[in-house]
């Protein structure tokens, strides 16, 4: 088949491995204009690793392992350690691997077949269904008539809502921001990494693989924002924090005015009925991203494509295949978006009483 795939993040890239492989012409579409590589080490969990294995890339990948999660503290406001997560509620098996996104998109990209090509600075203008196909225009000019289209776009998918409407009517707001800033001046170790609470903030330094970042969080209800507008989104971040000066949260926020390459956004879900209408069908953050609260977006997007590809090697319609993939998929998804609200509550409790608490109940544990 000639498969159209809208995005090349994890999700995307994975669905043009595993369909590609199979045989079937895949053409992806990237709105950026190269690979986007930013952003703090993510986990495969649970069955995903097994799937990582089928698709014949866990050894590369366990070759660039990190443990930054294993080496990450909860400190005062002198700097001082107060506790740390156990690591039974850090990982799911000891078999679970934390890498750094960029050696994930890379693996993934350096194993794609021949069949599927990727064609960056592009986008889907409009979706139209045919007879046996869907028409797509896209943002260059150019058309195609395609069997199947895959919207891997993540949470502000482009396909989700050509196809499935706007995005409000499926959001679900988590009531946290998330900001990542470039920390060039700070020590480049592997010391351990440190996460200093006030009221319904975070702020954190982490260290992986010579770098080091900045990391924010805060609570808020929803904010109305342009994505594109990083200026914007630095003042929001400024505000969140305005009047909070104790550790290191000013040249943190200094630092975040600086970087170019800052990254602000929502913890949000995504809840659909179905991730599949007529020959397009949803995969990853598109469909049902569970918030990176959960740990478990990476690993969704990579049982997604498998379970996805699998079907429709299996059965003799896209329609019953949509239809298995989404029955196979949704109880992981379902686990994963319930564990969103405990990761929060633990990261940015809301008041100092709740984060005596937390402190005291991660103690209990022999933290520090």
């Amino acid at each position: 088949m000639n498969i159209l795939v809208s995005g090349a993040g994890i999700a995307g890239l994975a669905c043009a491995l595993e369909l590609g492989t199979r045989g079937h012409d895949i053409t992806v579409v990237e709105y950026a204009r190269d690979l986007r590589l930013t952003g703090t080490p993510i986990d495969i969990r649970g069955d995903a690793v097994e799937v990582a294995d089928k698709m014949g890339l866990l050894a590369k990948i366990r070759a660039q392992r990190v443990r930054m999660s294993e080496l990450t503290q909860f400190v005062d406001s002198r700097g001082e350690p107060i506790a740390r997560i156990p690591l039974a509620e850090i990982n799911d098996s000891d078999g679970d691997i934390e890498l750094l996104r960029a050696d994930l998109v890379r693996i993934l990209a350096d194993a794609l077949p021949d069949t599927a090509a990727i064609r960056f600075g592009e986008s889907i203008e409009t979706l139209t269904a045919t007879g046996d196909g869907v028409a797509a225009c896209f943002a260059s000019g150019r058309t195609g008539l395609y069997d199947l289209v895959i919207g891997a776009d993540g949470r502000h998918s482009a396909v989700r809502t050509l196809v499935f409407g706007p995005e409000d009517n499926y959001l679900r707001h988590l009531g946290v921001y998330f900001a990542l800033a470039d920390l060039p001046a700070e020590p480049h170790s592997e010391n351990i990494n440190s996460i200093y609470n006030v009221p319904g903030r975070m702020a954190g330094v982490f260290r992986y693989r010579g770098k080091a970042v900045a990391n924010f969080q805060f609570r808020s209800g929803p904010i109305d924002y342009d994505h594109h507008d990083p200026d914007a989104q630095k003042k929001i971040l400024l505000d969140a924090f305005a009047g909070h000066r104790s550790w290191r949260i000013p040249e943190l926020l200094d630092a975040a005015g600086a970087d170019p390459d800052f990254y602000f956004t929502a913890a949000s879900q995504i809840h659909l009925p179905s991730w599949h209408r007529g020959r397009v069908v949803l995969v990853g953050d598109a469909g049902y991203s569970p918030a990176y609260l959960s740990g478990r977006g990476t690993s969704l997007a990579l049982t997604g494509a498998r379970f996805l590809a699998e079907e429709l090697e299996r059965c003799g319609d896209h329609t019953t295949a949509f239809a298995r993939y989404e029955a196979r998929q949704r109880p992981y998804v379902t686990f994963a978006q319930g564990r969103a609200d405990s990761g929060r509550d633990r990261i940015v409790p809301p008041t100092w009483a709740a984060i005596a608490a937390r402190n005291k109940a991660l103690q209990a544990h022999g933290a520090p």
